[in-house]
């Protein structure tokens, strides 16, 4: 049984506003939480149903249609709630939610309503981490036979409109709502980025400008490889912070956590995706790095 506290801020007086409250924050939240659709699946119209993701970008050129129908957003809101259920949260997850919510902005002509849900706060996980939920979202809402439903909506657009995620770097993006599998490496599911002036650096190994292969470990052979990625991106007017893409090869995929140490200590924030394959190397190369990048 939750402990949660939850403060309507409209009176039952106030009995459409209330109800809508209710709908789209207390039991959307404990829905959410216990990983239960049921709660939540006769809240919404089937029938011409869309939900619009902004992906937290204040261009309405880069949303798109990401549930063209209610069963795609049943099942992405599914695996959001497992994966939010299995992270190691520091505090009262549930609680949390309800105190980051904001959805006092109600619009309501006849049997329509337009509604106003926002999110600003963040919750502590138990590895010292934070995650930040900081978005909007538009709902659209019918009354039938006497309830309340949710035809559609806009979801994950900035707030406030015309600022930047703080997880945002120039050039590239990685979607909050973006997860992956536990066993994950350290590099993001997915990147958006601004195709305008793209760069694509050829494999680099640890090959200094002598045509000499250094080093004989994995850490030495890492370190000058990416030292040498760095270098060409430089000469595009990159450098690493702007790299959205990496192809690893390694000669022994045994190599592959040692190779990540040294990789996290260089790459910052958001990773770049990557793909890490074996391969026969040329020399006595036991590792090749390629990347792509973006100039600011």
């Amino acid at each position: 049984m939750s402990q949660t506290t939850y403060n309507n801020p409209f009176s039952p007086e106030n009995s459409d506003r209330h109800a809508i409250w209710e709908m789209l924050v207390k039991r959307d939240i404990q829905a959410f939480v216990q990983q239960n659709w049921s709660m939540v699946a006769d809240d919404f119209l089937e029938q011409g149903f869309m939900g619009i993701g902004a992906h937290k970008l204040d261009n309405p050129d880069s949303w798109t249609l990401a549930y063209p129908t209610l069963a795609a957003y049943r099942d992405d809101w599914l695996n959001q709630a497992k994966v939010f259920a299995q992270t190691n949260w520091d505090c009262d997850a549930e609680q949390a939610l309800h105190d980051m919510t904001n959805m006092r902005d109600i619009e309501i002509a006849g049997n329509s309503a337009l509604l106003h849900k926002k999110f600003d706060g963040e919750i502590a996980k138990k590895d010292g981490s934070k995650t930040q939920f900081k978005f909007q979202t538009l709902y659209r809402c019918l009354k039938v036979e006497g309830q309340w439903k949710i035809a559609g909506f806009t979801g994950y657009m900035p707030f406030p409109m015309g600022e930047k995620s703080p997880e945002e770097l120039p050039g590239k993006y990685c979607p909050s709502e973006a997860t992956q599998h536990v066993t994950a490496g350290p590099y993001s599911p997915v990147l958006q980025v601004n195709p305008g002036q793209l760069v694509v650096i050829s494999g680099q190994a640890a090959i200094d400008p002598a045509g000499n292969v250094i080093g004989k470990s994995i850490e030495e052979q890492t370190r000058l490889t990416l030292e040498n990625c760095s270098q060409q991106l430089q000469y595009a007017g990159c450098e690493l912070a702007d790299v959205f893409k990496v192809n690893v090869y390694l000669e022994n995929l045994d190599d592959w956590p040692r190779f990540n140490e040294v990789y996290l200590s260089y790459m910052p924030k958001p990773l770049p995706v990557r793909t890490a394959v074996q391969a026969g190397l040329l020399m006595d190369l036991i590792v090749e790095v390629e990347m792509w990048g973006i100039k600011r």
